[in-house]
């Protein structure tokens, strides 16, 4: 089944790219940027460009398969997701196809993971997002962790992004897991 990845206008476009990069290896990608995503694309001199295969989509396209729930998806991602695309989803609006995908993935009941790129967090950003928590979103916050002992941005990433694919149901070596303090 195929996976669709929105890419939103907050900072961290390169988790999108990288993302999308790491599907298309396994399974057909739909991917949708946003207008403002194009512009941070400009500001983090990151250039847009996808694998062959990938299927991408402009934000108007609200006839594309994806918008419907009768076009199977395994889940969606919208990462890094700005927080006027959480509000506006956490509302029920749909005025562009990522937030129309993420609202199909509600009501089909299938992965819809947002990745919020803000901080700090105000009330308002923190009400939408538990609503859509109890709404079946999962809520994945690009937080750095350290306890795997990353020796650079790339692993920090890596860990952000396997955490994503674990959502998915996804097996991945993006970084390595836990196992416990050594005794001796």
């Amino acid at each position: 089944m195929p996976f669709f990845v929105g890419i939103t206008g907050a900072s961290g476009i390169r988790l999108g790219i990288r993302l999308v990069e790491i599907l298309a290896s396994i399974a057909e990608v739909h991917v949708c940027v946003s207008t403002n995503a194009r512009l941070t694309a400009t500001h983090e001199a990151v250039e847009l460009s996808f694998p062959p295969g990938v299927t991408l989509w402009p934000p108007e396209a609200l006839h594309a398969p994806v918008s419907s729930g009768s076009y199977r998806l395994k889940g969606s991602v919208i990462i890094p997701c700005s927080m006027g695309t959480i509000g506006r989803i956490a509302a029920g609006i749909s005025s562009n196809l990522i937030e129309r995908t993420a609202d199909v993935a509600l009501k089909e009941v299938w992965p819809l993971i947002l990745v919020p790129r803000e901080t700090p967090l105000n009330t308002i950003h923190l009400e939408n997002m538990a609503t859509l928590s109890r709404a079946g979103a999962i809520i994945l916050p690009p937080v750095l962790t350290y306890y795997h002992k990353p020796s650079s941005i790339k692993d920090m990433e890596d860990f952000i992004l396997g955490k994503a694919l674990d959502q998915l149901g996804v097996e991945h070596a993006l970084f390595r897991r836990w196992r416990g303090e050594a005794q001796g």
